[in-house]
């Protein structure tokens, strides 16, 4: 039997996403005939890499039942919770019945449905000989810090300044310890990596496509439409 580590997709979807304005929660929103959800799990299970996927959904969901057994026993589905961070706990701790703890968890949120397989394959090779990493973009733009009216206060130096990502890749034990120390500390937990940092661990960033964007805006999905038919054109 192997003892080479494993590596697991976990996606919390039980999100609401308000900011799209309509009834649907966003990830069940329709791109291409499937919903983003489906998108972005299929873009997990299909990489050679990834032994599995758990995806957290919000207790009474049941717009996911319409595809729950299209990816067979691929995909383990869990209760996610309140919080985004909740939800990878909750997916975690089911992970780890089956999977070892020293096996990598890749948490990818359901709304970015364009992740590349180059992608996933350099954040695995990146960041598997350190703490674990994630998937990010060099900031480009200039960036101002404003106050509540809207009136600059100060322009921000971008040097060294990366938009996070995802996926992000830590071993399943030690993510499941950085949440819970990171709760119960009341640590602001704004992602995976902010929970390791808790714990006094420096991540590292893996530079990423600019096109694994996540859907916040109508908007988004327009452009979304567009990066999948890239995407596509690319391999055909």
């Amino acid at each position: 039997m192997s003892t080479e580590p494993r590596y697991w997709g976990v996606i919390p979807a039980s999100g609401v996403g308000q900011r799209m304005g309509g009834e649907l929660p966003k990830q069940y929103l329709t791109l291409f005939d499937k919903t983003l959800l489906q998108h972005t799990i299929e873009r997990m299970i299909s990489h050679p890499r990834i032994a599995g996927v758990v995806v957290a959904v919000a207790q009474h969901d049941e717009h996911w039942r319409s595809f729950e057994n299209s990816f067979g026993d691929s995909v383990t589905w869990v209760t996610g919770g309140a919080e985004r961070y909740h939800s990878v706990l909750n997916a975690l701790q089911a992970l780890s019945q089956f999977a070892a703890l020293d096996d990598w968890a890749l948490v990818h949120d359901a709304a970015r449905p364009c992740l590349r397989a180059g992608d996933i394959d350099h954040l695995i090779d990146e960041a598997k000989t350190g703490i674990g990493g994630i998937l990010a973009v060099p900031v480009s733009d200039t960036m101002k810090r404003a106050n509540r009216d809207g009136d600059i206060t100060e322009t921000v130096n971008r040097e060294g300044l990366w938009r996070a990502l995802t996926p992000q890749m830590f071993r399943i034990g030690l993510l499941i310890d950085a949440i819970e120390h990171a709760m119960t500390q009341d640590f602001p937990i704004t992602d995976e990596a902010s929970a390791v940092e808790s714990l006094g661990h420096a991540p590292k960033v893996v530079a990423g496509h600019p096109d694994n964007i996540k859907i916040t805006i109508p908007q988004d999905l327009e452009l979304a439409h567009l990066y999948l038919q890239t995407q596509k054109s690319e391999t055909t």
